[in-house]
């Protein structure tokens, strides 16, 4: 009797070990189904997005593998019971409709062997602009799903300037839409306008610190963006394939190129004066084509074409055109760990050539100089000068290296380069600081401790024609809270 209970015992001890060998093996078989449920949907969103398939996303988004993890061990869990997570979002639903809430905070400490910091070496409005801290960005950001047709976002920037004073300003608010037919796609609103590789994106995405000089020198102290509405269009071929064209406002402080009046100041030996808009010609049209493909298994390849066209503020018939091209690779081996060790390179060359109008500086007419010293006369002919119409072109580029060594941490290094023919107003006032050759090197160390924050140094030698060189050391803090939106490859 003693042995057939021992004998039952047993049976069911190995019934039990096999119902658990069974149930383990269906919970694997559930998560590597979740696991692929969610890597397929990741694509398709990539593409309704307009985003290339890679080995591996840009330096900003080369942590993101341990997000998917805790999104994959949290996946069955219902989420009003789960403890919320650092990088979740802050989400507010309705039916629905969604709306998540991210935050991003950038702070920069250094400074500078350079006198004029903020309109001389640093030429970006979110770059450091004073030896001490500088608060470059601080960034909410709402963005969600309208309806099944439509998705909307939006962010404000919070800012402290050179002077201590607070400035709040929305950057960028726009719909977008989600089914159009025939590879469709039409955003409308206030956007960065989709030129080249830097001008589209948040300081959080960047790889150095600050702007590179060719994008400061021709889009201004904040960047080539306004309202308007571009439409795209995602052509069927086996590699990724985009064309796109925004139309814009082409006047303000954001069409640094165009119709703006500069708060008065004169530039490029002008006064410029704005008219309300009275047409289609008044606008800004900025096409775009971008293709990307697979060299093989562990690179990526990305070029683009970019132009600016519309009218400046210099005369009645004045314009400006803008034109680049922009390449990006990415080496990934095919055995990486969160992202790492990858090497990526960007470059970016761009020409500028702006229409200059006559310009009479007899501002009363009265053919003489103001007591006040309105009117110009630096050819010293004791007369109000008078400036020709001429052609001006700048041209420049920037190229930047990046070596993600080990996981967290990414080595850089930007080369930027900016010049210009002379000019006829050159000539009479003097070789204009904010047109002459200039050159910057620049190496970074950056460290994530996680993908929610980030600590950078940078160097800076400056190089500028007629100034000389300057040495500028930057300690750049940045934390992120909530969801964000994907950045782009």
């Amino acid at each position: 009797m003693l042995s057939l209970a021992a004998q039952g015992q047993d049976t069911n001890l190995v019934r039990q070990i096999e119902e658990l060998q069974e149930q383990l093996r269906k919970t694997q078989e559930n998560f590597t189904r979740l696991l692929k449920e969610q890597q397929e949907a990741i694509e398709a969103l990539r593409r309704q997005a307009g985003l290339p398939a890679q080995p591996g996303g840009g330096e900003a988004d080369a942590l993101t593998d341990k997000r998917a993890a805790d999104t994959a061990r949290t996946a069955e869990v219902d989420p009003a019971k789960r403890k919320w997570l650092t990088g979740d979002a802050l989400r507010f639903q309705k039916g629905q409709a969604y709306l998540d809430v991210g935050l991003v905070g950038t702070v920069a400490v250094g400074g500078s062997t350079a006198k004029d910091i903020e309109h001389g070496t640093q030429l970006g409005g979110h770059d450091p602009q004073q030896n001490g801290f500088t608060l470059q960005n601080l960034e909410a950001a709402f963005y969600g799903a309208v309806d099944p047709y439509f998705r909307a976002y939006s962010t404000v920037l919070f800012g402290i300037d050179s002077g201590g004073e607070s400035v709040v300003e929305l950057e960028e608010a726009y719909l977008e839409t989600l089914a159009l037919p025939g590879r469709l796609q039409l955003r409308a609103g206030q956007f960065l306008t989709d030129f080249g590789r830097h001008n589209p994106t948040h300081p959080h995405t960047w790889a150095s610190v600050d702007t590179p000089l060719v994008s400061g020198r021709f889009f201004g102290h904040d960047g080539l963006r306004g309202l308007g509405a571009r439409l795209s269009w995602l052509a069927p071929t086996p590699f990724y394939s985009e064309l796109s064209l925004a139309v814009q406002n082409s006047h303000g402080e954001t069409a640094h190129s165009f119709r703006s009046d500069h708060e008065g100041e004169p530039v490029f030996g002008r006064l410029h004066q704005v008219q309300r808009t009275r047409g289609v010609g008044d606008l800004l049209f900025a096409p775009r084509y971008v293709m990307a493909f697979d060299l093989s298994d562990t690179q990526t390849l990305m070029l683009g074409a970019s132009a600016a066209l519309g009218k400046n503020a210099s005369g009645d018939k004045t314009s400006t055109q803008i034109g680049g091209l922009d390449l990006y690779w990415k080496w990934k081996p095919r055995r990486q760990f969160g992202g790492f060790p990858f090497v990526s390179w960007q470059s970016e060359v761009m020409a500028r050539r702006y229409e200059a109008g006559r310009f009479d500086w007899d501002l009363d007419g009265d053919g003489l100089l103001s007591p006040g010293g309105e009117e110009a006369d630096l050819d010293g002919d004791g007369f109000p000068d008078v400036l020709p119409d001429e052609r001006l072109t700048d041209y420049g580029l920037y190229s930047q290296v990046c070596w993600g060594f080990r996981k967290g941490w990414v080595a850089g290094l930007r080369g930027d380069y900016v010049a210009s023919r002379a000019s006829q107003y050159e000539a009479m006032f003097g070789r204009d600081p904010h047109r002459a050759e200039r050159w910057r090197l620049s190496p970074s160390l950056t460290w994530y401790p996680s993908e929610y924050s980030k600590i950078r140094f940078q160097y800076n030698f400056d190089e500028r024609k007629g100034i000389g060189p300057d040495h500028s050391i930057w300690l750049q803090l940045e934390f992120v809270l909530g969801a964000h939106a994907a950045h782009k490859f």
